[in-house]
């Protein structure tokens, strides 16, 4: 047995490519409106192949990342259990089935998409989305106790991205990197006195 293996054996995680590529195949096609939130229960909660502290990490590399957030979270788990091939699988879990679902979902919106029923009902959907991703933030929330900013900190952090992104309007980048910055260098000095 290699070493790699043994530390494979050791970690918990995906023990095969195969469960890799039906795991995210799952997560991808129960994310209506956001995967975030499925993505943390089915990785953290189900699978517990993530702690809540490494959940929160690998969201905030996925976070900075060009591309949708889960792709990249789904990359870089399948990636660091199986390199390159884990990297595939993991991605094309996430594309595969959701990309003919949302095919036949196209041609079916094309024929009914005006009718009054299937107009009320996105309309709902979009609000169901919005609980989904509040909660989802909720519940990270947890993953920062013991973070070397200290609860005060995080939580100024915090309020002032919602308060760029939702009251100000400043665009997403922006506020990511400038106060992905702060944070970064602020963690990075408490760290290392």
């Amino acid at each position: 047995m290699t070493e790699r293996e043994t530390l494979l054996e050791d970690q918990p995680g995906p023990r095969s490519l195969t469960e890799l590529f039906l795991t995210f195949t799952w997560l991808a096609v129960q994310g209506f409106g956001g995967v975030m939130a499925v993505a943390h229960r089915e990785l953290v909660e189900r699978k517990r192949w993530l702690t809540q502290a490494a959940f929160v990490e690998e969201w905030a590399v996925a976070q900075i990342m060009p591309g949708p957030n889960v792709m990249n979270l789904s990359l870089v788990i399948g990636g660091r259990r199986f390199g390159w091939r884990g990297a595939l699988a993991a991605m094309a879990g996430m594309l595969a089935l959701p990309l003919l679902l949302v095919l036949l979902l196209a041609v079916a919106y094309g024929r009914l998409g005006q009718h009054p029923a299937v107009v009320r009902a996105l309309r709902g959907m979009g609000a169901v989305a919005a609980g989904l991703i509040m909660a989802a933030g909720l519940r990270l929330s947890g993953g920062l106790k013991g973070h070397p900013l200290g609860a005060l900190a995080c939580g100024a952090l915090a309020v002032a991205a919602f308060g760029g992104v939702v009251l100000l309007h400043w665009p997403m980048p922006f506020v990511l990197l400038g106060l992905g910055s702060v944070a970064c260098l602020a963690t990075y000095a408490r760290l290392n006195p």
